[in-house]
């Protein structure tokens, strides 16, 4: 379906305009006015922001989708990761999180731009673009990582309330109904309201760190400077590093703030208030990341239990037993928060992809009755995961790891095909990524891809020796080059056919959307970027194959 939006005499940038754009939104939900949790914007609202009271009014409307996409990643497995990091390494890895950063942002700005200009969904794209083949594999990865995830969110749920000495059973069925409620009202606005106090809620890290006390000047070297830890073994420490890093770039993401900008109807003229509401997002995550980080290395330095991490349970009790009660009990309330808005953004992002694919209604604008499959994915995602959580006999241990490993080997996969639509002029116009954005993304994928092969051949062979790692982290690095230049290159293929093209005048960057998809001329992609994409993919399937094998082996061996 293809929704036409008429827009009459507008005023952009100080011109009427009298104009009807035609975009490829395939939901008449995702049109009309934005009605944020802090505030509302007109659809038909063109006049220039030219005071900065006028600038803060929008950007607190527009707030929302950077914020829950990037609170949410701080979920329940977050905490298990950089808890874990701290408690094993002291601050020593908080140089990851710095590195993390602009990947963070490049990564979301990419979709930040292709929600907004294209009002289609990440999955949709995918399919209209590289057919069905890489459209179900895209949508099977997400769809099988995402339910995993719940399940873990759903584990950190039931361990907050262990520590909280409330009763677990009542308690993860009372989280699952709060979830599917606040989700089911037909009401985005009051959705994103619960949400956004769920983001505050992620400040209960804050006072934990201010508590405890740990050495600021040692962190601040730390998270600038990287090294490794001296006493660590490479092989464990490179596995935490791809967990950090499978933990706070997860493919959900990218799905979840694209349909949720284009549910919110945020448009082009918007994106960089969407921009600075990412950045507010990132500042959180990095927060909450550090302050864990830096909490537990400060509490359980020369202890005991230092180096032997065992969940975030064990967090709680270490919290408990050596800075006092109060800073427990707000570590127990930040874990509950995270893994709520969590569990709510990840079964999100697989309602979105599931409804975009299949042309259902899916928007949180309508109600269940009005939108039947798109709830129905939502609410049996969450059911699934708390029903498995509440389950005697489940290896919930091994259901977590097996999150973060599927999540290190398939993401590059999703960053290869966010950043092939970033650079498809047909469906971003004058939006297309520029030849710097094409160089640091082409080197973030090669990362990925390296860290993958290490975290594959570590879970096939947890005998791995140093010499192995070394020798793919250098084959790593040389990928790296390779695949930069690979994609400058097949960038500049392109080229001509671009600087050809009429420079967009200004208000045309503030209106141009996509056509609508039966529209769109066949996507074509260079022999180069198919050879890319059939070799990444065969990899990917083939590990991600032998990683799920290897975990099925684990399991039964332990029942």
């Amino acid at each position: 379906m293809t929704v036409i939006n008429d827009l009459n005499e507008a005023t952009i940038g100080g011109e009427d305009v009298a104009q009807t754009i035609r975009t490829a939104v395939l939901d008449k939900a995702h049109l009309g006015d934005i009605r944020g949790a802090l505030g509302s914007i007109a659809e038909d609202d063109f006049a220039p922001r030219t005071t900065l009271r006028a600038r803060i009014k929008t950007l607190v409307a527009i707030l929302g989708p950077g914020l829950i996409v990037m609170v949410g990643d701080n979920d329940a497995g977050a905490f298990s990761t950089y808890a874990q990091a701290g408690q094993n390494y002291g601050t020593t890895l908080l140089w990851t999180l710095m590195l993390l950063i602009p990947v963070l942002y490049v990564n979301q700005e990419m979709v930040v731009r292709l929600g907004a200009v294209t009002g289609v969904g990440h999955a949709r794209l995918i399919f209209e673009r590289f057919g069905k083949l890489w459209g179900a594999f895209s949508v099977i990865d997400l769809f099988v990582l995402n339910a995993l995830t719940v399940v873990t969110e759903f584990i950190g749920i039931s361990l907050a309330l262990k520590y909280l000495g409330l009763p677990q059973s009542f308690g993860v069925l009372a989280a699952a109904a709060t979830v599917m409620i606040a989700v089911s009202t037909g009401d985005f606005r009051r959705f994103e309201r619960f949400a956004i106090v769920l983001v505050f809620g992620s400040l209960l890290l804050v006072p934990i760190i201010l508590m405890v006390h740990p050495p600021v000047g040692q962190m601040a070297g730390d998270f600038l400077v990287p090294k490794m830890p001296a006493d660590g073994k490479l092989s464990e420490v490179m596995l935490l590093i791809i967990a950090i890093v499978g933990t706070t770039v997860a493919p959900w993401q990218l799905f979840f703030q694209q349909s949720y900008i284009v549910d919110k109807r945020i448009t082009p003229r918007f994106i960089r208030y969407e921009r600075w509401d990412l950045c507010i997002g990132i500042g959180l995550v990095i927060l909450g990341a550090v302050a864990m980080m830096g909490f537990c290395a400060a509490i359980f330095a020369g202890r005991p239990e230092f180096g032997n991490y065992t969940d975030a349970l064990g967090t709680a009790a270490g919290l408990e037993k050596y800075a006092g009660k109060l800073p427990a009990v707000l570590f127990a309330l930040a874990l509950l928060d995270a893994s709520i808005i969590g569990a709510a953004a990840v079964s999100l992002a697989t309602a979105y992809a599931i409804g975009d694919v299949f042309a259902l209604k899916h928007s949180l604008h309508r109600r269940p009755q009005d939108a039947k499959g798109f709830y129905a994915v939502y609410s049996g995602l969450i059911l699934l995961a708390a029903a498995l959580v509440l389950t005697p006999g489940t290896p919930l241990g091994l259901l977590t790891n097996a999150v973060q490993t599927l999540a290190g080997v398939l993401l590059p996969s999703a960053t290869v095909f966010l950043l092939l639509l970033s650079n498809d002029r047909a469906v971003l116009g004058p939006w297309v990524n520029s030849r710097t954005m094409n160089l640091f993304t082409g080197a973030v994928v090669a990362g990925l891809v390296m860290l993958s092969v290490i975290l594959t051949a570590s879970v096939l062979f947890p005998d791995l020796d140093t010499q192995w790692i070394i020798g793919i982290l250098a084959g790593g690095a040389v990928l790296a080059v390779v695949t930069t230049l690979l994609v400058n290159l097949d960038a500049l293929t392109g080229r001509e056919s671009r600087t050809s093209a009429p420079r967009p005048i200004a208000h045309d960057l503030n209106t141009w959307r996509m056509p609508p998809l039966d529209q769109l001329p066949p996507a074509r992609l260079s022999t180069l970027s198919r050879i890319w994409m059939i070799v990444l993919r065969s990899y990917l399937a083939i590990a991600a194959g032998l990683v799920l094998f290897r975990i099925f082996q684990l399991a039964t061996a332990g029942a």
